[in-house]
């Protein structure tokens, strides 16, 4: 990992951390980020731990089809509460984005 400063060293670090973990597992992208979006349901992740992995899961070419299929597969293991939950907390995610998206357009106008 890289130690020079940045005006996001959190975000940096969780980027670095991704990437890191990807180099060194035996699965596809694809496949780990299933079982990301998987875990952190089973985590109760918070919005912008979803924020940051749907991102991740969009560079790779994932699309909503297939977070809504993980959802739809784990329900029986992890309960209706904890993906509705989850479901909730996606969409709050994509939210942030949106006004990230804005607030960035903004910037550069």
């Amino acid at each position: 990992m890289s130690t020079h400063a940045t005006e996001t060293p959190l975000l940096d670090l969780v980027k670095e951390m991704t990437a890191d973990s990807l180099a060194f597992t035996t699965l596809e992208a694809r496949d780990v980020m299933l079982a990301r979006i998987a875990a952190l349901v089973a985590m109760d992740a918070p919005p912008a731990s979803y924020l940051l992995n749907l991102g991740a899961a969009s560079e790779i070419g994932m699309e909503a089809e297939e977070v809504r299929g993980i959802l739809t597969a784990i329900a029986p293991i992890v309960g209706t509460p904890r993906v509705v939950e989850a479901a909730g907390n996606i969409v709050e995610a994509l939210g942030i984005a949106l006004e990230l998206a804005e607030f960035e357009a903004e910037l550069e106008a």
